[in-house]
């Protein structure tokens, strides 16, 4: 029997627009054979609709004014009933069915970070890559920081402030502990969005205040110089880890807009030139990682090679981007799984961390 599948994207996030694009992507691949295709989208206002597949988007391949395009008769509302969900046509009070799984592609805040995971919980639906507290806890790169040093992971030196921190003495900080440039990110944000690197005294105070424009708590990092790796994870409790990729900037560092949108912003060496003991090194270390922020389903780990061997990492992506120049289908692809066997995959993943959770709820229960 088909399950239905709900794929969840768009979002109020500064990711809206990529979300749409991976929504694109992961539609046109879905197994129709396996699955009745529900696409929910959300819009910048949060509010639900239950999309026309044959016309949700407008611009759909223009990645710079891609927008969602949806009927207001059909906002829709998911709700927890007997144990499952439901879904209901506002405009009508129509009840729609149910989801046997949820397939979340709406990157950033309200659904990577731990929100609708947590959702989906209320809802008793499996929900497709790392659980509340592993999105959780990825996504603040700042919490992420204490555990992956707790696990003996290397990870860029930085300098933390928050929108109550005197602007003068995080950048005297700063300029004690490194040279320039320096890169300076909200502790809460993906995609780069947020992102900037400052060369100079000014251009540090300036991106300090940009950046506090998106979190409360910023983190001014050290520049790692070394290649820029990347590898996709993709398990529950038995991990596979992609062949290693590695990304080559055109610009001065991997920007939103090379990641996105401008398809030639960055070259792709798929798979990276590395030994086989450097690319096994790299395995190790991108599964070390996804274990110590407690990640289930998928995530793209990337990392800094440096010219004396050491691996840093820079983060870890648990929603990566499914867009057609995104790397973690790219690199699954390359270690054997075709994308549309990828999808299959992590629903079915998704399924099996949902029953177990269920079944360390029911012992609690009875207890």
């Amino acid at each position: 029997m088909k399950k239905n599948l709900g794929l969840v994207f768009g979002g109020r996030s500064g990711e809206h627009e990529v979300s749409l694009q991976s929504a694109k992507s992961i539609a046109g691949a879905v197994n129709r054979d396996k699955f009745n295709l529900f696409l929910l989208a959300i819009d910048k206002k949060g509010d639900w609709y239950l999309a026309d597949e044959n016309n949700y988007l407008l611009n759909a391949d223009n990645p710079s004014t891609i927008t969602l395009n949806v009927n207001p008769e059909q906002a829709i509302a998911l709700f927890p009933r007997n144990g499952s969900n439901r879904m209901i046509r506002l405009s009508d009070g129509a009840e729609l069915g149910s989801l046997d799984v949820m397939f979340p592609i709406a990157h950033g805040h309200f659904g990577e970070d731990g929100g609708l995971q947590g959702f989906c919980d209320i809802l008793n639906l499996p929900c497709v890559g790392p659980d509340v507290l592993g999105s959780s806890v990825a996504m603040d790169k700042y919490i992420a920081k204490q555990l992956l040093l707790q696990a003996g992971i290397k990870v860029a030196d930085y300098v933390c402030a928050d929108s109550l921190s005197s602007l003068e003495e995080t950048i005297a900080s700063v300029k004690e502990k490194f040279a320039f440039p320096v890169f300076v990110k909200p502790s809460c944000s993906g995609s780069s969005v947020g992102v900037y690197k400052a060369q100079s005294t000014r251009e540090l105070l300036e991106s300090i205040q940009k950046a506090l424009r998106f979190d409360r708590r910023v983190l001014i990092e050290e520049a790692i110089v070394g290649r820029e790796i990347e590898c996709a994870i993709l398990g529950n409790t038995t991990l596979l880890a992609s062949v290693p990729g590695e990304i080559i900037p055109q610009d001065s560092f991997y920007s939103y807009e090379a990641k996105y949108i401008n398809g030639d912003g960055a070259k792709l060496e798929l798979p990276a030139k590395l030994t086989p003991d450097q690319a096994e090194q790299v395995k190790a270390f991108a599964k070390a990682s996804y274990k110590a922020l407690s990640c289930s389903g998928m995530a793209r780990v990337d990392m800094f090679l440096t010219p004396g061997g050491d691996l840093v990492l820079n983060e870890i992506n648990t929603l990566p981007g499914f867009t057609k120049i995104s790397m973690y289908p790219k690199l699954i692809e390359l270690s054997g799984v075709r994308y549309s066997e990828l999808i299959d995959q992590l629903t079915d993943l998704a399924i099996q961390w949902h029953q177990e959770r269920q079944g360390y709820l029911q012992n609690i229960l009875n207890v």
